[in-house]
């Protein structure tokens, strides 16, 4: 920072410091909390319920949490539909979108819908993709999904049907933009061979990423099962989590969906929001070279109070993959995603890594609760990172696959806001400085 602007900005915390008594003074909700940490009610919902407390004589209580998709328990979704292990993802994008289970043949239409969009306009690679590379590549799709506001033959129009039809192509295509944007910024940054396959109509969302990114075009029907999964666990989490809000605030004034989209990107971006699995990696890779994967639960213990200490890792004190704003006793997207990784880090050898993982959660919750008498768990952050590196998933993309899944949400929420609130949404705040008179600069000390 330049040494002005840092005087400039060290006198503006002087004379605009807000105290924090003032919150309370004026019942100011700080992040839209309240004083027990739940949310502040925004709006209201059918699409999804985050379940991770009790509201009890006006106590809150800890509870085991649950996730519901239009009041259908995820888990339930998700151990139903094992079997099959192909297109589970799309029975949930259908599901959020129009609120009931398709029949078969309703099914085999959407996924057909879904398959044509697939392929990008034509030139789209070569104009927008190959000859513009970029190092940021969240940055990047912002930008990829704005362009398609040019692509669009009626792009102001704000309809519930031409949003879920912009919504829908915009859901089919940025599978493929996120794999091309992130083989080209390897081929010019990293000078690696470029590789662009075409994308194939006969493979699911899951599957496409993952021909697109190899080589080879190849992957195992476990590996596709692991990501299938985990792109349904990331498709909704309540209309109140900070890119489903964003999304809808830019939405509620009328703007085109390009833009509210390309802003949920924008703040899923962030470290507190999507980045969250990257923190995790990180911490994990340090945590594993410091102690080793034999360590034992002592070891463990006191690798996580150096973390607590904030004399390990990035010195935040934060141990990353624990804790969640809602959930308490247990984040049940963990625990579904935990069987998968299991069963992937069998198939790769991995299996010891990933129970090193386990019994990490199990004692960070343990040590938590000791020294501050509070719940956390697991949360699904925890597990995903692992899943997308035994998948050969490159880090640039955990949060870019984040976009894959949840985009799905973005579309339902933008269109039920429509549908059943359609106001600008404008919170107000309290002015609570002083008031001056103006003097001209020449008078000015």
């Amino acid at each position: 920072m330049n040494d002005q602007i840092q005087d400039f900005f060290e006198k503006s915390l002087v004379e605009n410091h807000i105290d924090n008594e003032l919150y309370q003074t004026y019942s100011v909700k700080k992040g839209l909390r309240n004083e027990d940490g739940t949310g502040v009610l925004v709006g209201l919902t059918k699409i999804s319920d985050v379940v991770g407390y009790k509201i009890q004589d006006g106590e809150k209580t800890d509870d085991y949490g649950s996730l519901y998709y239009r009041g259908i328990n995820v888990e339930d979704i998700i151990n139903g539909q094992r079997k099959e292990k192909r297109y589970l993802f799309e029975e949930v994008c259908f599901l959020i979108l129009f609120g009931y289970l398709p029949s078969y043949d309703e099914f085999e239409k959407f996924k057909k819908v879904l398959s044509d969009r697939y392929e990008l306009p034509p030139h789209y690679l070569e104009a927008n993709i190959l000859g513009f590379p970029a190092k940021n590549l969240m940055n990047k799709l912002q930008q990829e999904v704005l362009m398609l506001y040019g692509y669009d033959d009626d792009p102001d129009n704000t309809s519930i049907i031409e949003t879920l039809n912009k919504g829908i192509d915009l859901l089919a295509k940025i599978p493929s933009i996120v794999c091309y944007t992130y083989q080209t910024k390897v081929h010019y940054f990293d000078e690696k061979s470029l590789v662009i396959h075409h994308v194939q109509k006969d493979l699911s969302i899951a599957e496409t990423i993952l021909s697109l990114l190899r080589n080879d075009g190849k992957f195992t029907q476990k590996e596709a099962e692991a990501l299938d999964i985990a792109l349904v666990l990331h498709a909704d989490h309540g209309g109140g989590n900070n890119s489903t809000f964003t999304n809808v605030v830019i939405s509620s004034t009328g703007t085109d969906i390009y833009s509210s989209v390309a802003g949920a990107i924008g703040s899923l971006k962030g470290p507190r929001h999507g980045g969250a699995n990257l923190a995790v990696k990180k911490q994990m890779e340090n945590v594993i070279e410091e102690i080793s994967l034999d360590a034992t639960d002592d070891q463990i213990k006191m690798i996580i109070n150096r973390i607590l200490d904030k004399d390990f890792n990035d010195g935040s004190g934060l141990v990353y993959g624990i804790g969640h704003a809602v959930y308490t006793l247990s984040d049940p997207r963990s625990k579904m995603l935990s069987q998968i990784c299991e069963e992937l880090a069998i198939e790769k050898g991995r299996h010891q890594e990933y129970l090193f993982y386990k019994r990490f959660g199990e004692i960070a919750v343990q040590e938590i609760y000791q020294r501050k008498g509070i719940h956390v768990c697991t949360n699904v952050d925890f597990y995903s990172g692992l899943v997308y590196n035994m998948l050969n998933i490159p880090s640039d993309l955990y949060t870019l696959l984040f976009v894959v899944a949840r985009t799905v949400g973005w579309i339902a929420h933008n269109v039920e806001n429509k549908l059943y609130s359609n106001r600008i949404i404008r919170p107000a705040t309290k002015y609570v400085g002083t008031l001056k008179d103006y003097q001209p600069v020449e008078k000015r000390k």
